[in-house]
């Protein structure tokens, strides 16, 4: 078992006698680029934990858009609380973008936590309410350019890793516009 996820269920309170259950119940998972862990309007019956590789969650319209949600990597929790919390479908998809590692744990692990309010239940909540009022603010009070200046600085291995069509996505933009954008930070720098 991953001593990675074993230290943050320790990090987050749970003792020994807690985490012994947890590691017999995670199933490691090795999967391929582009396999689907949630479909769009299913429901989730597990909750994971990345290793190594690159996940992504989206939304997909009736016409065939595609909208960037967010990407997941090595030491994240792919959780979709809202269907949690609604007891409902997801409404968006998650796919593996590279091949990947995770540990796969039952969703009634997360709900016991739930009812419990355990450490790590609060922690992983916090933590993603942060991030979409991060996400709120980013999207809503910068420029296209910025926003991309902001995900260079912010995310710097995620810019190695992702292509500029999801990129762009993440950022609420074409990736023409972003190939503009970076024609002119480029033309910024070479007349510096």
């Amino acid at each position: 078992m991953s001593s990675i996820f074993i230290e943050q269920l320790a990090l987050h309170g749970f003792t020994s006698a807690e985490i012994v259950p947890l590691i017999s119940i995670a199933k490691p998972l090795q999967l391929p680029a582009r396999h689907i862990l949630v479909n769009q309007e299913k429901v989730a019956d597990s909750i994971y934990f990345v290793l190594e590789g690159l996940c992504h969650a989206c939304y997909l319209t009736e016409q065939g858009k595609q909208f960037s949600k967010e990407f997941y990597w090595e030491q994240d929790w792919i959780i979709g609380f809202e269907g949690l919390i609604c007891n409902q479908a997801s409404p968006y998809l998650v796919e593996t973008l590279t091949a990947t590692k995770l540990l796969c744990l039952p969703i009634a692990s997360l709900q016991q936590w739930r009812e419990e309010s355990h450490p790590l239940y609060i922690k992983l909540l916090e933590t993603q309410l942060m991030y979409k009022e991060s996400k709120e603010r980013f999207m809503l009070l910068h420029t296209p350019e910025k926003r991309y200046k902001i995900f260079c600085r912010n995310f710097p291995q995620l810019q190695e890793r992702l292509s500029d069509y999801q990129i762009a996505a993440y950022l609420g933009i074409t990736h023409i516009s972003l190939s503009r954008i970076k024609t002119r930070l480029k033309e910024k720098i070479n007349i510096s």
